[in-house]
């Protein structure tokens, strides 16, 4: 399978599975909420985040929310979500484990 091409609900729900914190909303998108001690903090992971997205060509839906940073992830050219979507999951996590 192409890391571009739709995953199968079965096979987005294992992968989804292997990525501490992420949840499936639908057929379509996935999300994750981050805490923070402190807003400077939330907003320097918020520009991690940005730096991987914009490396990966492949963004997220962002909210901050004061302390709590939530991602949605989707991939609108496929229709759904795709192993690019469990990718940049992954790297996020590894953002949010060296930020905090």
């Amino acid at each position: 399978m192409s890391k571009m091409e739709k995953m199968s609900v079965a096979s987005a729900d294992e992968a989804i599975a292997a990525l501490d914190g992420w949840v499936r909303e639908d057929e379509k998108w996935i999300h994750r909420s981050y805490r923070f001690k402190t807003f400077p903090e939330a907003i320097a992971f918020v520009n991690l985040v940005a730096a991987i997205a914009e490396e990966m060509v492949h963004h997220p839906f962002i909210s901050i929310d004061y302390k709590r940073v939530t991602l949605r992830l989707t991939s609108w050219h496929a229709g759904g979500l795709t192993e690019l979507d469990m990718d940049s999951a992954r790297r996020y996590n590894e953002a949010y484990t060296t930020a905090s």
